[in-house]
């Protein structure tokens, strides 16, 4: 469950006045000693201002490619426009020295539009046999 900062600062108030061990008081509240205990912290290095709750995202993503590589692999695709995101992400990897995936390569080249679809010829099948089946090497006769 989570508390708002009011509440947070309630409960250190009170677990501080209290007459019995913090242990005990915690129990009664039914307030773990580790998540008290990092509120404490929390309060005495920020004061009220640091009980507040804080977004669980990170800010950045860990391995989120910067965007000036972002940058640098676009461009090296838009120079030279024959090589394939693998052989992009080799190049890129040996002339740069910064290791960029084939499939990090394409994403980036696909949300550009910089990646042609494959050219698919459809063939359709015909309706009727050109053979009748066979069976043992005899054709098959009607029933």
């Amino acid at each position: 469950m989570r508390y708002p900062a009011a509440e947070k600062l309630e409960i250190i108030r009170l677990v501080e006045q209290s007459p019995l061990p913090v242990r005990h008081t915690l129990a009664k509240l039914g307030i773990p000693r580790a998540t008290f205990y990092r509120w404490y912290d929390r309060h005495s290095s920020g004061g009220p201002e640091a009980l507040n709750d804080r977004s669980p995202r990170p800010d950045r993503v860990w391995n989120r490619i910067p965007d000036g590589v972002r940058e640098n692999v676009i461009q090296m695709a838009l120079d030279e426009p024959a090589l394939s995101p693998r052989e992009l992400a080799v190049r890129f990897t040996d002339r740069q020295s910064y290791f960029v995936s084939e499939a990090s390569v394409y994403r980036l080249l696909k949300a550009r539009d910089l990646i042609a679809s494959p050219a698919f010829i459809v063939i359709m099948g015909s309706r009727t046999r050109l053979r009748p089946p066979t069976s043992c090497g005899k054709p098959t006769s009607p029933i």
